[in-house]
């Protein structure tokens, strides 16, 4: 062999070995990026309810409990918050209440998570469900991380097998024994379920991976929701009003639920059902007449010169709760409108009432955990007032019930 074939050997080899060295340079490269990548952080105000109830509320269903110091990820730290959300996903594709999906967890509590994953207490309260598949869907759009897509797919179908043949929901699928049967508006229980379908309607981006066969079953459920809304509004003197917190699955009736929360007119939920109305594309008029008819029932149903005001007081250690505080309804002439959570059926007055059940007429007869542990007057009903002239003006120009 010549020295010039030897030389021409070496330059290929070396050329080879800088090639190779380079291409691995460069695919590690590309790999730290991507395992540094920052996201940006996802929206986790649809958590708040349940994380609350985690870290402030003695609740003995929990198979895990916070760390000292609460630890948690941050909001951009979005593949490990949709880990924990799969982690905390159920086998029936459901998740249980009241736990942080941000919390940070030691091994042995993701061990205990992962052993329990056959309990099916399953539910749509406190938020729970249609906001962890909302938010698996923008995590599996921004990353294509399949086992994201595959979890919300998962719970998208919970949604949907948990849908009673009406259009209703229950609070908890499928343990319906006692007020968990009924439909349930509470907690926005119903119209999150709603709004979760109605997102996959609107072909938001990050649900662009449900198919057509599962999307015609979502056409159908919506409709039917819409239907069991509307058959739900109460009605009184011939006229309807607004909703109560539950509603019997059979004959749409109002329902109690907890011993503080009597068959009534919602306040507060009632105003979340008119919002999730007047956001519809294309309302029908039996839509229209539900709508003019509740944001009719709420603007005669003000409450003025009087606000909210919560003050200090001796702690005390609670069953469910520690409170260091108290909550007193104070005049104010100068006060803005506010509406009571409740009102009497019948008589509309505002009613409040204990976990004895009896009800009363003024926030001062409620016992101190209730009174102090519980949202008895809203502002909710403000928005609707708020949004009603430009929803007014597009689809009833003709009848505006605020002039």
């Amino acid at each position: 062999m010549s020295y010039f074939e030897l030389f021409f050997i070496r330059k290929t080899i070396i050329l080879v070995i800088l090639f190779l060295s380079t291409s691995t340079f460069a695919l590690n490269a590309q790999q730290k990026i991507k395992n540094d990548e920052n996201y940006k952080a996802i929206d986790l105000s649809g958590f708040k309810d349940s994380a609350h109830h985690w870290y402030d509320i003695t609740d003995h269903e929990q198979f895990i409990y916070p760390l000292p110091g609460k630890p948690r990820y941050k909001p951009d730290e979005i593949t490990k918050i949709a880990d924990n959300i799969v982690l905390f996903q159920r086998n029936n594709g459901g998740w249980m209440k009241n736990y942080d999906m941000a919390a940070i967890l030691t091994d042995k509590q993701k061990q205990i998570m992962l052993s329990t994953k056959d309990n099916d207490q399953t539910t749509f309260d406190n938020g729970t469900t249609y906001n962890q598949i909302i938010y698996l869907a923008k995590v599996y759009n921004i990353t294509k991380i399949e086992k994201y897509k595959d979890a919300a797919i998962k719970g998208i179908e919970f949604v949907l097998k948990a849908q009673y043949p009406n259009g209703g929901w229950p609070q908890f699928y499928p343990d319906t024994s006692g007020y968990r049967q009924y439909i349930t508006f509470n907690d926005n229980a119903m119209i999150g379920n709603m709004d979760m379908l109605h997102q996959i309607l609107q072909k938001k981006p990050y649900f662009s991976f449900v198919d057509k066969s599962l999307t015609t079953k979502i056409e159908s459920a919506f409709q039917k929701g819409i239907d069991c809304i509307l058959k739900c509004q109460i009605k009184e003197n011939g006229e309807l009003t607004s909703w109560c917190q539950q509603h019997d699955q059979f004959n749409f009736q109002p329902r109690g639920a907890r011993t503080f929360e009597l068959p009534s007119i919602s306040g507060e939920e009632g105003a979340d059902v008119v919002l999730f109305l007047m956001s519809l594309e294309h309302p029908t008029n039996a839509i229209i007449h539900s709508v003019q008819s509740a944001v009719k029932w709420y603007n005669d149903h003000k409450l003025f010169g009087i606000k909210i005001k919560k003050i200090s007081a001796p702690k005390v250690v609670f069953k469910f709760r520690t409170s260091s505080t108290d909550v007193v309804v104070v005049k104010d002439p100068k006060a803005s409108p506010i509406w009571a959570r409740f009102y009497e059926l019948g008589t509309d007055r505002p009613l409040f009432s204990g976990r004895n059940s009896k009800p009363v007429y003024a926030l001062a007869d409620v016992e101190r955990e209730r009174r102090d542990g519980y949202g008895w007057y809203t502002y909710e009903p403000q928005k609707i007032l708020d949004e009603y002239p430009a929803w007014q003006k597009k689809w009833a120009p003709e009848k505006n019930l605020l002039r």
